[in-house]
């Protein structure tokens, strides 16, 4: 089978695993090293429903992510740039970060938006889309980095960069198997021909985030403001004014 990322015909077969009872083999792109599994037919069973259940750690995730994206945002120099959160799920992000004042939309076709209601992105004009913890569940993520970059012409994400060599499918938590969503998994590289495909540039921190800008920027400096922004939220955030009370009041006239 082709590769989903580069297309290549350089795949080959290292392993299988049980997903739901069945034999799922996985297989390596010789080409860009991305790692996915044979044609996930067993979607509509992983996706009964869309936030599985060993998702334990999606609060602390979320709360972390607000770091990330204000460190981001001061890298790429839209300290107040607006963001959409594609696979946004039930809004957590887009709230926590429009509570940082952040002009902060949600998307995503797939799961019910429960905590961002009426801020949904429409078609407004964004700096920055993110998309946490969405490119390993992707059955083509050629398509999908390309409608990604449709949105804004920067690109941050988080994904786990699959150790080498690699591991079978039980010797790695990541793969999922569990709950079957996860059927794509990255390497460096792998991000690198992204990059070069869509004519961006990439920085990364070589385990679980990666940003994709349209000018080229300082690793050194886009790692370093994240910490900061973890450490130091305020230092961000200055400037900014809550959007809780706006919001609130935008709703109540709404209804």
């Amino acid at each position: 089978m082709n590769c989903r990322v580069c297309e290549g015909d350089e795949t080959a077969l290292f392993s299988s695993a049980e997903i739901f009872g069945r034999k799922v083999d996985y297989f390596e792109c010789g080409s860009c090293g991305y790692v996915q599994t044979e044609d996930p037919s067993w979607l509509d069973q992983a996706y009964s429903s869309p936030i599985n259940k060993c998702d334990t750690g999606i609060m602390a995730r979320n709360q972390c992510n607000v770091s990330v994206v204000l460190g981001t945002l001061s890298a790429i120099g839209k300290k107040y740039g607006c963001v959409i959160d594609c696979a946004g799920g039930y809004g957590i992000l887009v709230r926590l970060l429009r509570d940082q004042g952040i002009e902060a939309l949600w998307s995503d076709p797939y799961c019910k938006n429960l905590l961002a209601i009426g801020f949904e992105h429409t078609s407004e004009k964004v700096d920055l889309v993110t998309a946490f913890e969405a490119f390993e569940h992707f059955n083509n993520p050629l398509s999908e980095t390309e409608k990604l970059f449709l949105m804004a012409p920067n690109l941050l994400i988080s994904t786990k960069i699959i150790p080498s060599p690699t591991p079978a499918p039980t010797k790695w938590w990541y793969y999922g198997l569990d709950h079957g969503q996860h059927i794509g998994f990255f390497r460096k590289k792998t991000l690198e021909y992204l990059a070069k495909k869509f004519g961006k540039h990439l920085v990364t921190d070589g385990d679980s985030y990666h940003l994709f800008t349209e000018v080229p920027i300082s690793s050194f400096s886009w790692r370093l403001k994240i910490k900061l922004a973890q450490r130091f939220p305020l230092l961000f955030t200055c400037g900014h004014r809550s959007k809780v009370l706006d919001d609130f009041q935008k709703m109540s006239i709404s209804e």
